[in-house]
């Protein structure tokens, strides 16, 4: 038996004791986080799924694990002998994890989760799922914490004040904003129980999330003071002066349970179904508005500051990155480079960059056919030798005082097949395409995906995941309300209208299970066009100036258009990028942004 066959049995186990017909695993924290630290890594520790984004339901004879198309290969891989069902989501006809855990559980039966890390709109949907079946809805079943015998201790680690010279705004100015929204829903407070919201909103930075500077932490904005919810030793002098200057009042990390039931009933609460979690909704006595975090929307939007720093960011963030794939195409049959060698060459290389903090995701880089399952990235177990005729992708992004980047690079080394250089071709069309839409303003995500969509579709292949997702700065690296997916997944919140402002990945893929995958990437920002008589029309800036690999490209499958795109990309890149090059580099460098 599996280890995680084991441990789905001993759930099972007090499953039956406790008569409960199906049980609930989100992958979140008590923050409905989209990474989580290692405390709330419950889903790995029970099946052995290692990715980012799923559920699990288990009853007495069936599991599942619901997931999208970037983790189904590795599912299947880490999931073997589990008993496990891969769910894929949003392909064909596959139930959702309410429907399916509706269809599982028997009229006056019970269903069970920890309501702490499931979401409010989950368990609102559970509600409503079994509102006449007589079911048992348990919310206070912490069943894995029972069986995780040496489970990791919540972070203690020091929080840190983001000054206004990297904000852009003052924590004042941001809760008057917030206030203001409050008074448009009707409420008189508002329950912001999101890691990125929280620390944008009282530029407050951390270390609580691997890879992500947040702090695990509530707050409670009233009319005319606020609420923190943290453990008081994380906070330095600095954070401690400002957040008194702001009327903010400290109390301890648990205690928000207890002061949720405090809550004048005559009150009125603003607070985000999909960014807080159930248990603290049942807690509250009163009165309840729905909506978003008026918090998501403003972060979305970078002011003139943080547009500037990330411009900083992301020149020395290409910089790394460049003087990286140098290396490797010059090395990689001169030594000995993995997976694992080749992700600690290039962090070495962004911390030599002023104001690096660290990572801003957990590095994938993921060779030949391990470049198939979209989110790999390797361990000492799975680490394998860089070699020729094969492609290494790189999906990775460096934490700046000047903000966050997310990029992917596609390196060829050595010689590919015709076949692989007709995918990489077609990658980069998709790419270029969605880059460089004109557009009127009013156009949000689904109606644009289809850009870069189409030259893959015409191959009669798709990526099964979003193009593009919104990053924050010194946030979360996935960011709502927008993103790229030509259908809408009200989960995701991601189909806000581009506002300008607004920045955007860009990064549509091939991947062939077993053989490889290609990946190319490139960070974005809403910018203005022309304004006239049919509307205000928009475009995209590209942010970050890394080559795109001409060894992969043929130029016979190009437009016009899109060999003047590349040229001038390639051009920018070159007049950016040399002056922090050596001779060498420099070399390589003009011969890898030469014009096609």
């Amino acid at each position: 038996m599996t280890a995680a066959a084991e441990r789905i049995a001993q759930l099972r186990k007090l499953m039956a004791e406790r008569g409960i017909d199906a049980y609930v695993i989100p992958m979140a924290d008590f923050h409905q986080s989209e990474y989580v630290g290692e405390h709330f890594k419950a889903i790995r520790f029970v099946t052995g799924f290692s990715g980012s984004y799923a559920t699990v339901a288990i009853t007495k004879d069936k599991a599942g694990l619901w997931t999208d198309g970037r983790y189904f290969t590795q599912v299947l891989t880490e999931c073997e002998g589990s008993g496990i069902e891969l769910m894929k989501m949003f392909v064909d006809d596959t139930p959702g994890t309410v429907e399916w855990v509706a269809q599982q559980v028997p009229d006056g039966g019970k269903v069970a989760f920890d309501g702490r890390v499931l979401s409010m709109g989950d368990g609102q949907a559970y509600e409503e799922a079994f509102a006449d079946r007589n079911v048992d809805i348990d919310y206070e079943q912490a069943l894995v914490e029972e069986i995780w015998k040496d489970r990791p201790a919540l972070s203690e680690e020091p929080a840190w004040y983001l000054e206004e010279k990297y904000s852009g705004e003052s924590t004042g100015s941001k809760l008057n904003r917030v206030r203001e929204e409050m008074k448009k829903a009707g409420a008189n407070i508002h329950l912001v129980a999101s890691l990125d919201d929280v620390a944008w909103l009282l530029n407050m930075r951390g270390n609580d999330i691997d890879f992500f500077p947040l702090v695990l932490a509530y707050v409670i904005v009233r009319e005319d003071s606020a609420d923190l919810y943290v453990e008081e030793k994380k906070l330095n002098d600095d954070l401690r002066k400002m957040l008194k200057e702001n009327n903010v009042n400290v109390h301890p990390y648990n205690d928000i349970y207890e002061d949720a039931k405090k809550v004048d009933a005559s009150a009125t609460a603003l607070i985000d179904p999909m960014k807080m979690n159930y248990a603290l909704y049942k807690k509250l006595p009163c009165k309840v508005v729905q909506g978003a975090n008026p918090t998501i929307l403003m972060k979305a939007i970078k002011n003139e500051t943080e547009i500037k720093n990330v411009r900083n960011a992301e020149l020395k963030d290409s910089v790394a990155l460049t003087k990286f794939i140098y290396w490797l195409k010059n090395n990689y049959d001169k030594m000995k480079i993995t997976e694992l060698s080749a992700s600690e060459k290039l962090t070495q290389l962004r911390s030599e960059q002023e104001g690096y903090i660290r990572d801003s995701f957990e590095p994938l880089h993921a060779f030949g056919a391990h470049a198939a399952m979209m989110h790999y990235s390797p361990t000492p177990e799975s680490d394998v030798e860089l070699k020729g005729g094969q492609m290494l992708l790189s999906d990775t992004g460096g934490g700046y005082l000047e903000g966050s980047t997310d990029i992917t690079r596609t390196t060829i080394l050595g010689s590919i097949s015709d076949e692989m250089k007709k995918y990489y071709t077609a990658v980069y069309k998709s790419m270029q395409h969605l880059s460089a839409a004109n557009f009127l303003y009013g156009n949000h995500g689904w109606s644009l995906d289809v850009l870069a969509r189409q030259p893959i579709w015409d191959l009669n292949k798709d990526f099964q995941c979003g193009t593009g997702h919104g990053f924050g700065y010194l946030g979360s690296i996935h960011e709502p309300p927008t993103g790229f997916r030509w259908y809408i997944v009200p989960s995701k919140n991601e189909h806000h209208q581009f506002e300008e402002g607004m920045m955007v990945t860009d990064e549509p893929g091939i991947y062939e299970e077993g053989e490889f995958g290609i990946r190319i990437e490139n960070n974005l920002l809403t910018v203005k066009g022309e304004k006239n008589k049919y509307g205000q029309f928009m475009h995209f800036e590209t942010l970050n100036f890394v080559p795109i690999d001409l060894d992969g490209i043929d130029p016979s499958e190009l437009t016009k258009s899109e060999k003047e795109w590349l040229n001038e990309y390639h051009k920018a890149c070159f007049e950016k990028l040399s002056p922090y090059m050596n001779d060498e580099e420099r070399a390589w460098l003009e011969e890898y942004t030469r014009e096609i």
